[in-house]
């Protein structure tokens, strides 16, 4: 049991919170909530030591181990990835060498009566304690398992990790929280450039072989398959709910439409009595009651009503002319890079205003297609782009294309046209711009800030063909919400390369699936895809077993 006691953080005259307090018992898979802001990363910070709180103090058992996978990683090596993610090990296996080390020390000294050998004893008796309290496995198989469950191959294990991109050494990162069997793992945003098999993945591990888990995550999907418990952190307290998010959500507006009765009941309760106070204020019969309403008012607590984000802003496409019936044909294209082919002779026909995904494991051609389609590659075969085809075009690289001596606010007033002009300020804020940050130059933002402001930037745009690499990632819930509504408005064609499901879910009609140099097309939506790939995967695994 791990307990977090009177937590306060303040700097530069602002409260994040203020004496917040919970426990964290075995098995507990929370989710942490809140508006971008609150503190909920700083809270993580704190649990797993990094940070150091003004106040409180977290507690925790002296043997407990506290695992954290941060949003961003620093580090960067030259191990092989195999190498890197054994590391996990690396306490274990230095445990082993100084228990041979003090065999061989009392195998070879013969000052048995002295000091420095009993020490040695002593010392050995308790690491071997130690260590053989440890469940015997075999290690090499333990990291293989994991990394292929994150998505590498076997020909990834002996390549040095500086080979890989930012996302998949967070997945190196992982590997090695979830190989040291932590008492409390805390993930900050895991599900960030993973592809939905590894999701799903890392759902099952943490349901059925984690101990205690504190995720932030703006996966809906993800968040509300592990976790059973959701603390919000708003406006410097918590609310602990024993619930998934989705019932969290139904519990909160329960919450905050009593506090808003209670808040409208207290301020009539108070203009009665002021008005008393007003009217009778000089009457010499009415002193008492009065000093006594007086003296009331001046004690009262005054009901607080939760912050909520009420910027329900509808984001509506321009008008852009008309594509033609079939803006994407392919045919037999096939791609490879040296010796590997990325796919082989696939040919597929997207129509007008059809919206369709792009899914699969990383690495199996999703953003390749889209690259040879913005004629960003050269490739053999066919591929046509039809009449009039206007393409909008969003990868992460995009935030490096904006002007970096614009403000924020520039950058988006300049392409925005009709009715939006007058909604800019709006619809930089329900993209988590606020006031301070509307003035700031683009050059000074983070990398997570410029991709959010390039994706505004695209849907001020006239086209009529969207191509999105990977777009909700730096987006919390509420934002998603408002981009899916726009998406699901706009009549054009959408392409939509993603792994988050319930962003998908009721937005793309179509799946396009990636795998082993194919490109298998799919009809219907997410969930009947998964549905589908998963019973073909279990009639395998069954054909197999049976042969």
């Amino acid at each position: 049991m791990i307990s977090v006691d009177g937590l306060t953080v303040a700097f530069g005259g602002t409260t994040l919170f203020k004496d917040i307090s919970f426990v964290i018992n075995e098995k507990d898979r929370i989710a942490i909530m809140g508006k971008n802001g609150a503190g909920k990363s700083t809270l993580l910070k704190i649990i797993a030591g990094e940070s150091t709180p003004s106040g409180g103090r977290v507690s925790a058992p002296k043997d407990a181990v506290i695992a954290y996978l941060p949003q961003h990683l620093l580090t960067e090596n030259t191990r092989t990835v195999f190498e890197e993610a054994a590391m996990a090990f690396a306490e274990i296996h230095a445990m082993e060498q100084q228990i041979a080390y003090l065999n061989e020390q009392l195998t070879i000294r013969t000052d048995y009566e002295s000091e420095a050998y009993f020490s040695i004893i002593e010392e050995l008796s308790t690491l071997s304690e130690k260590f053989y309290a440890i469940e015997e496995i075999n290690y090499d198989a333990e990291v293989e398992k994991i990394l292929m469950g994150l998505g590498f191959s076997r020909e990834d294990f002996t390549r040095p990790t500086g080979d890989f991109s930012g996302g998949w050494r967070m997945r190196i990162e992982l590997a090695k929280i979830l190989l040291q069997k932590p008492d409390l793992i805390l993930l900050d945003e895991p599900t960030n450039h993973m592809d939905i098999e590894s999701i799903q993945w890392l759902e099952d591990f943490i349901i059925n072989s984690a101990k205690a888990v504190i995720i932030i995550s703006h996966d809906r999907a993800f968040v509300d398959k592990i976790t059973t418990r959701t603390i919000e952190v708003t406006m410097g307290r918590i609310y602990d709910y024993k619930v998934n998010y989705s019932r969290y959500l139904e519990l909160r507006k329960e919450r905050r439409e009593q506090q808003q009765k209670q808040f409208e009941d207290q301020q009539k309760m108070i203009a009665d009595n002021e008005e008393f106070i007003e009217r009778f204020k000089g009457t010499y019969s009415k002193t008492l009651q009065v000093q006594s309403r007086v003296k009331m008012l001046d004690k009262i607590t005054l009901v607080e009503v939760d912050e909520e984000d009420t910027a329900a802003l509808r984001l509506k496409f321009p008008a852009s002319p008309r594509s033609g019936s079939y803006p994407v044909r392919v045919q037999d294209l096939t791609k490879n890079y040296d010796s590997h082919t990325v796919f082989d002779k696939v040919s597929l026909t997207i129509e007008r205003g059809e919206k369709v995904a792009f899914v699969g494991k990383n690495g199996q051609g999703k953003s390749t297609l889209v690259k040879a389609m913005m004629k960003q590659i050269d490739f053999d075969g066919k591929l046509e782009l039809g009449h009039n085809v206007m393409i909008g075009y969003f990868a992460q690289n995009q935030a490096s294309l904006l002007e970096e001596n614009l403000t924020v606010f520039q950058t988006i007033d300049d392409v925005a046209r009709g009715d939006i002009r007058t909604k800019v300020k709006d619809l930089l804020g329900a993209f988590m711009f606020g006031a301070d940050s509307m003035t700031k130059k683009v050059k000074v933002l983070s990398g997570g800030e410029k991709t959010r402001l390039a994706m505004i930037k695209l849907l001020l745009e006239p086209v009529n063909f969207l191509i999105l690499d990977e777009p909700t990632n730096h987006l919390d819930m509420k934002t998603k919400d408002i981009l899916k509504a726009a998406l699901k408005d706009f009549d054009g064609t959408l392409v939509l390369v993603s792994h988050d499901r319930d962003f998908l879910d009721g937005l793309a009609t179509k799946i396009y699936e990636f795998d082993n140099r194919q490109i298998k097309e799919h009809i219907g939506d997410i969930y009947d895809f998964l549905e589908t790939k998963k019973y073909k995967n279990l009639s395998e695994i069954e054909r197999n077993t049976k042969g």
